[in-house]
């Protein structure tokens, strides 16, 4: 018990609202304080907490163990630990690696959208029209774009993957998911549009539109990830001591 309170716990610097200031549970309030100062995929933040939280309740049996009552050992626990603040950097490189990994398998998914999209493409009958010729082709380079993104992606899953994490992960790496998410969004939203206009001019306008479906699909996939993952990238982060590490 006493090895898994040493693992989460810090240097306490300041500490939540004492227990007698406040009706409310101190472990749920300390949970909720930390769950609010971390950012990351829902599950993933959702199973860290509740981990810090058994920490916490383990951390308060113990002292009950050695005879406190139940109001002393809350706040010797309190004590004990660092603030929410000042433990959410050790916890948040977990969900930011959780959150590059999330964006990462996003991306891998757009494969299949962008593939179809550009076998659509490819199969439209094309007229001599200039402006047409140039939409096409800037269509399907933004979707070549997208698709060495999505490589870029599945080295990423490959780097963060479970036997790897082990010896640890680039910093620099969620950054450059981020990033590389951010960039297969904006492409595929580009190529969306691209071939929206296209069909207006193709013969074969819907199976140019089709394209554009799957090049917005895959937009649709990706942007609220990458968005999620720039925002992780900005956070600090610590390494974590003793913190099970989340896929």
């Amino acid at each position: 018990m006493r090895s898994r309170r040493k693992a989460v716990a810090a240097v306490p610097e300041s500490v939540p609202e004492s227990v007698g200031e406040s009706g409310a549970d101190p472990v749920a309030r300390y949970a909720a304080a930390l769950d609010g100062a971390l950012h990351g995929p829902r599950a993933a933040k959702a199973r860290l907490v509740e981990e810090v939280r058994g920490g916490f309740e383990d951390t308060v049996a113990a002292y009950e163990d050695e005879g406190l009552r139940r109001e002393e050992a809350l706040q010797h626990a309190l004590d004990e630990f660092s603030s929410p603040d000042d433990l959410a950097p050790s916890c948040q490189r977990e969900l930011t690696v959780a959150q590059a990994r999330h964006t990462a398998r996003s991306v891998v998914r757009t494969a299949p959208f962008l593939a179809g999209a550009w076998l659509l493409v490819d199969t439209a009958r094309e007229p001599a029209h200039p402006a047409h010729q140039a939409a096409q082709l800037l269509a399907v380079h933004l979707a070549a774009a997208a698709c060495l993104a999505v490589f870029a992606a599945a080295i990423a899953l490959a780097v963060t993957g479970s036997l790897v994490r082990r010896a640890g992960t680039p910093q620099w790496l969620p950054k450059a998911m981020a990033w590389t998410g951010t960039a297969a969004s904006v492409c595929t939203a580009a190529a969306a549009l691209t071939l929206a206009i296209t069909s207006l001019m193709s013969a074969d306008w819907v199976i140019v539109a089709g394209a554009g479906a799957l090049a917005a699909a895959s937009h649709a996939l990706v942007a609220g990830s990458a968005r999620a993952c720039r925002r992780c990238a900005r956070l600090p982060i610590a390494e974590p001591a003793g913190i099970a590490r989340l896929g």
